[in-house]
């Protein structure tokens, strides 16, 4: 997390301060902050929010943005599918883009975790209560300061290059980085569309440029790799 949370305290502070100055309730913008976790979803309904949207809309335009996360819990479902129901729900609020990443980074292709194989949940926990802390101290501290903290200083980039160097760690093979290739070119190209459906439009793209190549390139998957040299051995 040492490597990657400069990069998430500076999209905490971007959304604190966007948060503040847009003239919203101060009760309402801390609740936001600490209840709501997700700074996309934020950003996106806070001007929904100024205009006098209605509910629905504020509500789907945040499932659009987030619909990402649905990927996320697929992949992370088998190491959490040994924890109790409320617990699975808690993880679900924790979960973050860093959290996904780090976690499948190191223990994507690992055995399900249980009580004999803990290190996945242990893990996810590790990184993800030092994420949820270093976001919101981070956010409060954008709520707090949000006249002192110029725009000139770039935040949201460098929150920005931060996921990119996380997205870059797990590109392991030609067919990852040509589906990065793919959702990254539908999103610039479809960057027009309302409520950032590009985000959606570039995910489930770049989600099926993957599966399309898994079956027409088939590779071992490093646990598939590993079970091999075990039994080589």
């Amino acid at each position: 997390m040492a490597r990657v949370l400069p990069g998430m305290i500076a999209w905490g502070l971007v959304t604190g301060v966007a948060m503040t100055t847009s003239g919203l309730p101060l009760p309402i913008v801390l609740l936001m902050s600490v209840l709501v976790f997700a700074a996309s979803a934020q950003l996106s309904a806070v001007p929904l929010l100024l205009v006098g949207a209605p509910l629905w809309l504020i509500w789907l335009t945040a499932l659009c943005v987030n619909l990402r996360f649905v990927i996320f819990s697929a992949q992370l479902r088998p190491h959490m599918m040994t924890l109790p129901l409320r617990w699975r729900l808690f993880a679900g609020y924790l979960s973050a883009d860093v959290t996904y990443v780090l976690t499948v980074h190191r223990h994507g292709d690992d055995a399900p975790a249980d009580g004999g194989n803990p290190e996945p949940l242990a893990y996810f926990l590790g990184v993800a209560v030092v994420n949820w802390a270093g976001w919101n101290v981070a956010s409060l501290l954008g709520i707090a300061f949000a006249s002192q903290i110029p725009r000139s200083w770039g935040l949201g980039f460098a929150g920005s290059l931060a996921l990119l160097a996380l997205l870059v760690t797990l590109i392991k093979d030609g067919r990852g980085l040509l589906s990065v290739v793919v959702g990254a070119v539908v999103a610039v190209a479809a960057w027009g569309m309302p409520m950032r459906l590009h985000i959606v439009a570039a995910i489930v793209v770049a989600v099926a440029a993957g599966l399309a190549l898994d079956r027409w390139m088939p590779g071992k998957s490093r646990g598939e790799a590993r079970v091999s040299a075990r039994a080589s051995r």
